[in-house]
């Protein structure tokens, strides 16, 4: 069984949250949230994609934290 990541990220702007909830979404992100409006974002990953999903973070300017769950 393929272990849980959850993803902590920042990023300067909300559009820029948002546009990143669309993409986590993409890569069937289990879980999404966060204050998109302030620019927060939590995403909750399998460890199959959590690489994919750091790489497109940084692309869209945001600062991914990681942390394994469970």
């Amino acid at each position: 069984m393929s272990q849980q990541v959850e993803i902590r990220a920042n990023f300067g702007e909300p559009a820029a949250a948002q546009e990143a909830l669309r993409k986590l979404q993409a890569l069937r992100a289990f879980e999404v949230n966060g204050l998109f409006e302030n620019g927060l974002l939590t995403a909750t990953v399998d460890e199959a994609i959590v690489e994919r999903a750091i790489h497109m973070i940084e692309q869209i300017g945001g600062s991914p934290e990681t942390g394994t769950i469970g």
